[in-house]
């Protein structure tokens, strides 16, 4: 059990790992929340830890169950991002193969990755699904709020119930999220981005977003909550129409650079190519192209300075999902420079110097996002060969 504090609420609690549990009258889903997977983002504990209060006072018909989980406990009582390693940078396969194998005595983030591990296991293997995974996170810049997903049919289909902006492709960037090992097990999982750090909206934003996930994911009925209030005070924030983004470009920061992100850019605002962004070890680092500018760092820690997006026209988004509907990627190997990079097909192997004039628009098409293998060769990962589908055929949203 630890204490933490919110600065935004002027309040301090006590949570463990299991922020708490609450068990439907019926069966149904299974739905999982993490918050503070940083330890200087408390406000997903904050609202998770209300809701679940709410939820128990109300008396709220719910079918299957729901699990509040504590990231970081560590960096969380000391309110910082992480102690010595990102811990949503370490989901990696071969960093959770290695997990139990020798002791990390000392070592708060891999203890703390070993806890979360072992409790996501215990809920697969004792509860019944559909599973549905949430992670709670806030920014170091001022934003509305908006949902970041792994490219993938299911993912796709769940978030475009929520009245928000949904960014595509943050798993082409972003070596090691949990969501991303979630994700690999097959199940819906994505991250909700509430605003900033320390503003009381973001509690306000979680606490709604919680609502409207356990109405969509039909743990509970919209008719027994006030829907249309936690519905509207996330769609007013809302800046543009569009609904689908795709992340172009990360600018990363190596360690031990000195990187400073010019004051007064908000998350969505548009940018023009060559505009002033930032300084870096005492250079100037300006916009690689037009479009949106996604999540500036404004904290000490973080290797990702700033990201370029822009939004999606609805007919590639279509065009998407009739693609793979059809499995039109299994004619992909028949290319020159081309192949599966392992037998389960789950990663395509391309050669650059062969393959050179494909373009990475065809494979996002088809959900497949890139990975570096070596100076000649990418990885293209796929998310949909993992997608359990067949858990959620029966669910309203998917039909």
């Amino acid at each position: 059990m630890i204490e933490i504090h919110s600065k935004a609420l002027n309040k301090t609690i006590q949570v463990d790992r299991i922020i708490g549990k609450y068990q439907g009258s019926e069966e149904g889903p299974t739905l999982i929340f993490t918050g503070g997977i940083h330890g200087n983002e408390p406000s997903g504990v904050f609202a998770l830890k209300t809701v679940l209060e709410e939820l128990k006072q109300s008396g709220i018909p719910c079918r299957g169950n729901l699990y509040a989980i504590s990231g970081n406990l560590s960096a969380l009582e000391k309110g910082v991002r992480f102690d010595k390693k990102d811990l949503n940078r370490q989901w990696t396969k071969e960093n959770v193969r290695s997990l139990h194998q020798g002791s990390y005595n000392g070592i708060s983030d891999r203890n703390e990755q070993i806890e979360i591990h072992n409790t996501i296991e215990k809920i697969l293997a004792t509860e019944k699904g559909p599973f549905y995974f949430f992670d709670l996170h806030t920014t170091s810049s001022e934003t509305v709020p908006f949902v970041t997903i792994n490219d993938s049919v299911i993912n796709r289909k769940f978030t475009r119930q929520y009245p928000l902006s949904i960014v595509l492709g943050i798993e082409e960037f972003l070596e090691g999220p949990l969501l991303s090992y979630i994700n690999e097990l097959g199940y819906v999982a994505f991250g909700f981005e509430a605003g900033q750090h320390d503003d009381v909206i973001s509690y306000e934003n979680h606490i709604s977003f919680i609502y409207l996930s356990m109405v969509y994911a039909e743990f509970i009925d919209r008719k027994d909550i006030n829907y249309l209030k936690y519905h509207h005070h996330l769609e007013k924030q809302i800046l543009f129409s569009d609904k689908f983004y795709e992340i172009l470009y990360r600018y990363e920061i190596e360690d031990n650079s000195s990187f400073s992100m010019f004051n007064g850019y908000r998350n969505f605002q548009k940018i023009r190519t060559n505009d002033l962004l930032a300084v870096n070890n005492d250079r100037e680092v300006r916009a690689p192209m037009k479009g949106h500018i996604f999540m500036p760092l404004y904290q000490g820690k973080g290797n990702d300075g700033f990201f370029v997006i822009r939004s999606i026209p609805r007919f590639f988004l279509r065009l998407s999902l009739f693609l793979r509907k059809v499995y039109f990627d299994r004619f992909l190997v028949l290319l020159p420079g081309i192949k599966w990079a392992s037998p389960e097909r789950e990663a395509l192997r391309v050669n650059l110097k062969v393959a050179r004039f494909y373009t990475k628009q065809l494979f996002h098409l088809l959900g497949y996002r890139s990975r570096t293998a070596d100076k000649t060769h990418l990885i293209m990962t796929n998310r949909e060969g993992a997608s359990k589908m067949g858990d959620y055929k029966n669910t309203a949203w998917f039909k």
